[in-house]
């Protein structure tokens, strides 16, 4: 089940919300826990169970942690949150990991091994991260050990934020899971959060993706180098308005529930720098590799030899995260590069005037948009002929075809206006009207029936059978 389907909208989450509201407080975090299970369920009943045993193994192991972790007994507790690392990183090899890496030793002389049919949960990497961060924080002392499972339960598994993020910290609702209320402006921002992801999710990123779709079915050394290049745009701005979209309604969601999550994007594509971009994009997924791979190896407070290997085992996993496939690795492998360059070469915060900082601006947005078509094709082989042909290598015309002209016709609004409101036009927009005279009547009227008008008109998308994949549900 997607958020940005009519199954989820008009007949999963009304009936909750209801619920929720009419319910008493004490039931309140079990209904969030019989819907988000429910959710989870829907489409592949039996991956809850995979989740259940990820709940169950996390929630007993931090209950021992907890138990054992004082100084006296320390090393118990030590050998324990080695055992849930080992155990959570186990369970995601074996669903995410597994098939890839037997395809791989096959290629080995006088190896041959069947290749399991293993189907991949969707969302594990995000509730597996999440369990293992709470764990971490109860080994640390930052968090207190939850006694209640069901609390435990309804922190890993609620459904917001289950399948594509953000990745919240148990720290961060820790307090809000005991004891929270809503009132009328917390819900109404919600709902306002959720039209707005929606609106991103299915206007914008479904039509960008058809786009890019176009492109990367062409044959890379017969396309017209402009066609490629507003391929790889589309898919840029398609894979932001799909992914920010989505925390967009998860945080709104959230909101109305009574938890406040954190930010997951912050206009990326505005970014001075490439380590500027991972400080906006998908905050929640460079934190969690900072604060539990990073620092804990020594961070940046080490000499620089040692700093550019933590680089290395960062950016190596932050790209093995994304799928078990070589794309990912060599994606997270050039980012790890870029940010060497930038953080020991160049050093772009050194540097602060205007003419520097656009170029700095164009060459990250330049960077950052190569490195998407490596992401989205099926192997380097793909990957290296698309950038070829972006580049007329193959020696074909820069011509605007009647393909090219075709696709500008039917998208080029969605793509003009994806390329506008990445950047925070609309913020802008927002805050000056906040100045005007008329504020209280923008409040009350404009912007209430703004959202609800691009809501419908996201709504007459799906019913007329609008593609609507998420990219991030493979993650």
């Amino acid at each position: 089940m997607v958020f940005s389907s009519l199954i989820f909208t008009f007949i999963f989450l009304p009936p909750v919300i209801l619920l929720y509201f009419v319910a008493r407080d004490k039931y309140k975090n079990y209904i969030l826990l019989a819907a988000s299970l429910i959710f989870y369920a829907y489409g592949e009943p039996g991956f809850v169970f995979v989740m259940l045993l990820s709940i169950a193994v996390n929630y007993g192991l931090a209950v021992l942690i907890g138990r054992f972790n004082d100084k006296d007994r320390k090393d118990v507790s030590k050998g324990l949150m080695i055992l849930d690392v080992i155990l959570n990183l186990g369970l995601l090899f074996v669903f995410k990991y597994l098939n890839y890496t037997v395809v791989l030793l096959n290629h080995i002389p006088g190896i041959r091994l069947k290749v399991p049919e293993i189907v991949l949960p969707i969302g594990i990497s995000f509730f597996t991260f999440q369990a293992l961060s709470y764990c971490i924080d109860v080994y640390r002392g930052r968090v207190k050990v939850q006694k209640n499972p069901l609390y435990v339960a309804l922190y890993i598994s609620f459904f917001p934020q289950l399948i594509a993020g953000p990745i919240v910290r148990y720290q961060t609702i820790e307090e809000r899971i005991a004891d929270r209320s809503t009132d009328i402006y917390d819900f109404s921002e919600g709902v306002r959060r959720f039209f707005l992801g929606f609106a991103k999710k299915v206007i914008l990123a479904n039509n960008l993706s058809v786009v890019a779709g176009k492109a990367w079915e062409m044959e890379a050394a017969e396309a017209s180098p402009l066609m490629l290049w507003l391929g790889s745009i589309c898919f840029s701005l398609q894979i932001f308005y799909d992914f920010s979209g989505y925390s967009d309604m998860a945080i709104g969601l959230g909101r109305i529930f009574g938890f406040k999550l954190e930010e997951n994007f912050n206009y990326p594509y505005i970014s001075a720098s490439v380590t500027e971009f991972w400080r906006r994009w998908h905050i929640s997924l460079s934190s969690w590799f900072r604060d539990y791979v990073y620092i804990p190896l020594g961070g940046s407070r080490v000499s620089v030899l040692r700093n550019i290997f933590n680089l290395l085992i960062v950016w190596a996993l932050t790209g093995i995260w994304h799928g078990a496939n070589v794309t990912f690795l060599i994606w997270g492998l050039c980012y790890f590069l870029l940010l060497c360059i930038e953080k020991f070469i160049i050093r772009p915060d050194r540097h602060k005037n205007p003419v520097t900082g656009i170029l700095m601006r164009v060459m990250t947005l330049f960077f950052v948009n190569a490195l998407w078509v490596i992401f989205n094709s099926p192997d380097i082989g793909t990957g290296a002929a698309y950038l070829k042909g972006m580049f007329g290598l193959y020696g074909n015309p820069a011509v605007i075809d009647s393909e090219l002209k075709h696709i500008l016709r039917e998208y080029g609004f969605f793509v003009l206006a994806g390329a506008v409101f990445s950047a925070p036009v609309a913020k802008y927009i927002g805050s000056l009207l906040e100045r005007n005279r008329y504020t209280r009547l923008t409040r009350s009227v404009i912007a209430p029936l703004g959202y609800c008008f691009i809501f419908l008109w996201a709504v007459s998308f799906l019913i007329l059978g609008s593609h609507n994949p998420f990219i991030y549900f493979n993650f």
